[in-house]
């Protein structure tokens, strides 16, 4: 049987006299049950993709995360870079690179099939569904995972495995991505054009991404921001009609009722 141990991080569970880490296990059933949402909430959707396109978009989305998420997560540490290994390159991964590789790849993949509407907002809760399971993960492993933030004195700092107080910076997503959740159900019926609920949720995303990256210990790839820093800025860039589209729609003014 197996026993849950918490002496501190990172948190793991015995099993056959072995310690293993929470991260892995999981990160499938985060895959696992984001895949299973995603069912669950296109059941009774009018999709205008076929099932079988929509399989090729999935395909398309987990081989450019596959990519994505080594490539940005080898940049964060630029110094390291003429020691990379495939060991190394394996085990790195970051979750905006997943994100903006599989963006990449749906958008190949789609252009390959002749698929020109847009696909993702079916995706949103499944994906913060998905980000928050991994995301406990993270924030278990402490300080042998790189989710962790720097020194402070501010009320939510913690001891994550090596004795200084830290930003727990895997805890504040988690706490964001709840909000998110709660966002996006809100807005489940409000009447959005095809694809923004997607669009939304990226900006979202990485702009939290952007932000919180000041408040964890990065190494600059290029003018003093690390590559989340420059995957967030890519991602406002590429949908920069879509926020001044927001943004007009934000500002515009409304009629005075008689």
């Amino acid at each position: 049987m197996g026993r849950f141990l918490w002496l501190g991080f990172p948190v793991q569970f015995a099993l056959g006299g072995r310690l293993y880490h929470w991260h892995y296990l999981l990160e499938t059933l985060a895959f696992i049950v984001g895949i299973r949402v995603y069912y669950y909430l296109r059941k009774g959707v009018k999709d205008p993709i076929s099932d079988e396109n929509r399989l090729w978009i999935m395909l398309g989305a987990m081989l450019g995360a596959l990519v994505g998420s080594r490539l940005i997560a080898i940049l964060e540490t630029p110094d390291q870079l003429p020691h990379l290994t495939f060991s190394i390159l394996y085990a790195s991964k970051t979750i905006a690179g997943g994100l903006l590789g599989g963006l990449l790849g749906v958008e190949l993949i789609k252009k390959f099939i002749g698929v020109r509407v847009a696909s993702g907002d079916l995706y949103v809760i499944p994906i913060l569904t998905a980000l928050f399971i991994g995301r406990i993960g993270c924030f278990l492993m402490g300080v042998a995972e790189p989710t962790y933030g720097i020194e402070t004195r501010f009320w939510m700092g913690m001891d994550l495995g090596d004795g200084i107080k830290r930003h727990p910076v895997a805890l504040y997503e988690m706490i964001y991505l709840v909000l998110l959740f709660a966002l996006f159900l809100s807005i489940r019926h409000k009447e959005m054009r095809n694809g923004d609920r997607f669009k939304l949720f990226m900006v979202l995303y990485f702009l939290y991404r952007f932000l919180v990256e000041f408040l964890k210990p990065y190494q600059p790839l290029f003018l003093e921001l690390s590559s989340i820093h420059w995957s967030a800025l890519f991602i406002f860039l590429y949908y920069y009609k879509f926020l001044i589209r927001m943004c007009k729609a934000a500002f515009a003014e409304k009629p005075i009722s008689p």
